[in-house]
Formats: structure tokens, C-alpha cells, sequence
């Protein structure tokens, strides 16, 4: 299919790697139970976007500068780590009744979904090594290949995203009247973002 090889294990994957645990689906979550249905759906279009960013890096390249400057792809990585630490920092500290970490505005919601996606350096080297096990060298058809493929990831993100905000809210809607269960939800949410920060930062 436009020098995808085996299209449907192509999608298989895609939605295996869609269910593992990470920033991404976090801040899915997270968005959802503190925006609703349009929280989740926008920090579901930020991760479709900083994905897009960094599949069309990979294929221009940036993956081979960044392995090529280790100091370049270890800046990142750091500024990540970073960056998902002072999040899960500020969601530990929170006091109660305090404004909520991540603002309630959705536009915000995207942008928050986008820099985790974005500011995670790994991504771009897994799409570079990804890609061509799905790429016929005979068939392939250039950038239309690839095109097809990010096409594919973005149209399954968002289902996967439709799903997962639709999910979360309906179970939100039961714990929101319980303060209490809701600011242990924010401190074991901002544990993982803790976590996945040191993770990226320590990772090699």
C-alpha cells in the first residue's frame, strides 16, 4: 500500500505503542479531568501535533544530527526532563483548594499536551528507527509513503484520544464530588510526572 509493507501490522503497532504509559497519555488524562471533553480533545490535538513535528524531524533528518551531536540531543533531553518535573512539582506542592495546575482553558490544555509531546528528544530517534521496518525500498513512493504513514498515526491518535477523554470524564464525573479523591488523583499524577522526568533524564 504506497510502499507501506503490511499495512495492518503497521496500525497493530501503532496502537500497541498508543496503550503503553507515558506523558502523553498523562497529560490526556489529566487534561480531561481538569477541562472535561474539551480539555481532553485539546491536549489530544496538542500530542497529534508535536507527533506530526517530530515524525516529519525524523524523516528530515534530525534524528542523524542529534545522534551525530550526543551535547545536542542530551540539551533536550535535559530541558524535557525538566520541564516534566516542574509540572509534577507544582501538582505535588499544590495546596488544597488552590487553582488547578494545568488552567481550565482549553488552548492551554493543547499547549501543555504539545511541549511534553515536543520536548521528549527520544521520540524523534524511535520514529527514525520505526519508519523503515514499514517501508518497502522497492515500492516506497517518497514523501507520500511517509505522509500516508503520519496520515495513519494522526488519525489513530485521535481516536485513541477521543476514547481515552471520553472514558476519563465519564469516571471524573464520579470521583469530582469526592475533593478528596480528586487531590490524591493530582499528587499520584504529578508522582508519574516526576518519574518520567528523572526516567528521561537518566535514560541513555
Amino acid at each position: 500500500m504506497l510502499g507501506i509493507t503490511d499495512y495492518t501490522t503497521f496500525v497493530v503497532t501503532v496502537l500497541v505503542f498508543l496503550l503503553v504509559p507515558g506523558p502523553g497519555n498523562l497529560a490526556l488524562i489529566t487534561s480531561t479531568s481538569k477541562g472535561g471533553i474539551r480539555g481532553g480533545l485539546a491536549a489530544t490535538l496538542g500530542v497529534i501535533l508535536g507527533d506530526q513535528v517530530l515524525m516529519w524531524s525524523a524523516v528530515a533528518g534530525v534524528a542523524a544530527l542529534l545522534a551525530a551531536y550526543p551535547e545536542t540531543f542530551h540539551a533536550v533531553q535535559w530541558l524535557g526532563a525538566a520541564y516534566l518535573a516542574w509540572l509534577g512539582f507544582k501538582m505535588l506542592l499544590a495546596k488544597p483548594g488552590a487553582a488547578p495546575v494545568l488552567s481550565i482553558k482549553p488552548h492551554h490544555f493543547l499547549q501543555q499536551a504539545l511541549m511534553i509531546t515536543l520536548l521528549n528528544p527520544k521520540a524523534i530517534l524511535f520514529y527514525m528507527a520505526f519508519f523503515p521496518l514499514f517501508v518497502d525500498p522497492v515500492h516506497q513512493q517518497g514523501l507520500l509513503t511517509y505522509a500516508v504513514m503520519a496520515a495513519t498515526i494522526a488519525a489513530l491518535t485521535l481516536g485513541y484520544g477521543l476514547t481515552s477523554t471520553l472514558l476519563t470524564h465519564f469516571l471524573a464525573e464520579r470521583v469530582r464530588a469526592n475533593p478528596m479523591i480528586s487531590r490524591v488523583l493530582e499528587k499520584v499524577a504529578g508522582l508519574f510526572l516526576v518519574g518520567f522526568g528523572i526516567k528521561l533524564a537518566v535514560s541513555r
